[in-house]
């Protein structure tokens, strides 16, 4: 399944989702002076490196004035090879030139240009509402993101040219395509903006994203350039909200985010390499589109059944995509993935067609936690549409191998038969164990299953009070599966899923 998983409780959108992979930015939780120093007593935890402060250049009038520095490069023919810079220093960001401005059409005003900062309150429908109990810099926080949401393309990619601009040495730790890049990193800061009153759930998260930011080739002293770069961005573009206070916020919430991620980083170091190198040893077509890769790890890689991994192709350097394991862990040590090719897609594309055995892929350290527990009675309701019937197959595998047998109940959905491609495997499942019943379900066609929607085919059947919902597949399957289950009384805390949007960022 090329998606990466989430729970529901954990915040599935932003990835208690997590999930995954979305660039630089992530949320934050308070300094360590706020919270009190962590208690270090292990000799084997690795020591705290420490985050050079943010030290953005000039004033903060010096910074809002407009200077438009170079597009980010895109995929095509004329875009730069991997490492190499390509902007235009004439136009680089630096101290205004002496001597008056000539007047002309600013989409942004500058402050001299612009009306008096406002009180900026988003409303109650905005993702930024502020709670009452909402701190000090929380509120800075969201009313500048909430200036900013409207226009992200345009702050986002002047992010970027900063960046590569002022610190063209990072260029070679991002894809040459800086599409899908752009999209994750708003998404962080807006999932920042949202939740940086709960330190609990970020420093999870964040913890996650250090480590694995670690196959970038992330350093420590790349933060604070990140940092400078991002302060930048928003000066240029939140002229209503950003005030001296505003900027001090943020640059207390990037060094607590930078600080967890760097201590992460380095503890992980101890235990695992950045990642793996993966030889494919099969590779099964089973539709035109669809092939099941099978590879075996240069040493071993410890993950759990319904968990999902980073994959990078030798076909384009640093772009990493989800794909969730198909089988749980085998005595072998050998890993497979159900990839679907999206057109256009890079890494799903480069899989299908491309990979043969003998190639060589990384894979990134397993992450997610759409995992059975164990410790549990309850049975488990398992919704699997398209490639998503890959973690489902790996949950069933995992309840086959502990031995405590429950009531597992599959529903796999389709448009139609043809693309049931992995029935057979399940269905010989569901003969070898009586505890598993599995429902074909077919939305467009003919069928010799159930025919419908698999949300409705789900509500057919029952009841599921006693079972924990477990769903993998496309989003819009993931929103009305998880709107059918609370409808029928599943607890939301008991419904595991994809993060809908990991999904659609990682769709290639």
């Amino acid at each position: 399944m090329d998606a990466p998983t989430t729970t529901s409780s954990a915040g599935s959108d932003g990835s208690g989702g997590n999930s995954g992979d979305w660039g630089w930015f992530t949320p934050s939780r308070r300094p360590a002076e706020e919270q009190g120093a962590p208690d270090r007593q292990s000799d084997e935890r690795a020591p705290s490196r420490p985050v050079n402060p943010i030290r953005p250049v000039g004033t903060g009038a010096d910074r809002r004035t407009p200077v438009e520095p170079p597009p980010v490069p895109g995929p095509g023919p004329s875009g730069p090879r991997a490492g190499e810079r390509r902007v235009d220093d004439r136009r680089a960001p630096g101290p205004a030139a002496p001597g008056p401005t000539p007047p002309r059409h600013e989409e942004h005003q500058r402050p001299d240009e612009a009306p008096a900062p406002q009180d900026v309150r988003p409303g109650p429908d905005s993702p930024f509402a502020i709670p009452e109990t909402a701190s000090p810099d929380a509120v800075l926080l969201r009313r500048t993101m909430a200036e900013v949401e409207p226009i992200s393309d345009k702050v986002t990619s002047y992010f970027y040219a900063l960046l590569f601009v002022q610190h063209p040495e990072l260029r070679p730790l991002f894809p040459a395509a800086m599409d899908a890049q752009r999209d994750r990193l708003f998404k962080a800061i807006l999932t920042a903006a949202r939740l940086i009153d709960d330190p609990d759930i970020l420093t999870e998260f964040l913890t996650r994203l250090g480590r694995g930011h670690r196959k970038y080739g992330t350093q420590p002293e790349h933060y604070p350039a990140v940092g400078e770069c991002l302060i930048g961005a928003l000066t240029r573009y939140a002229v209503t909200t950003w005030t001296d206070e505003a900027e001090a916020a943020w640059v207390r919430a990037y060094t607590a985010i930078s600080q967890i991620m760097i201590d992460a980083a380095a503890e992980d170091e101890l235990r695992a390499p950045a990642w793996w190198q993966a030889e494919v040893v099969g590779h099964e077509p089973r539709t035109h589109d669809i092939a099941v890769i099978t590879v075996r790890p240069d040493q071993p890689y410890p993950f759990r059944a319904g968990q999902y991994a980073s994959v990078e192709t030798p076909w384009w350097p640093r772009v990493w995509r989800h794909y969730s394991f198909a089988s749980a862990p085998r005595s072998d040590g050998l890993l497979s993935f159900h990839v679907k090719a999206i057109p256009a897609g890079w890494v799903s594309s480069a899989l299908v067609h491309r990979a043969r055995p003998g190639d060589v892929i990384r894979l990134g350290p397993p992450a997610g936690s759409m995992t059975v527990d164990h410790s549990s009675d309850n049975g488990l309701l398992c919704l699997g549409g398209g490639t998503g019937i890959a973690p489902i197959k790996a949950l069933v595998e995992d309840v086959a191998d502990y031995g405590r047998h429950r009531p597992v109940e599959v529903f796999y959905g389709a448009r139609n038969d043809h693309d049931l491609y992995d029935i057979d495997t399940m269905l010989r499942l569901a003969q070898k164990h009586p505890w598993l019943a599995v429902r074909p379900v077919v939305s467009d066609g003919p069928t010799n299953g159930l025919s419908g929607r698999l949300p409705d085919a789900v509500r057919q059947y029952g009841p599921w009070n006693a079972f924990d919902a477990y769903l993998s597949g496309p989003p819009g399957m993931i929103r009305s599966g998880v709107d059918a289950l609370v409808g029928i009384g599943i607890p939301s805390h008991r419904i595991r899923h994809d993060s809908i949007e990991e999904l659609a960022a990682a769709a290639e």
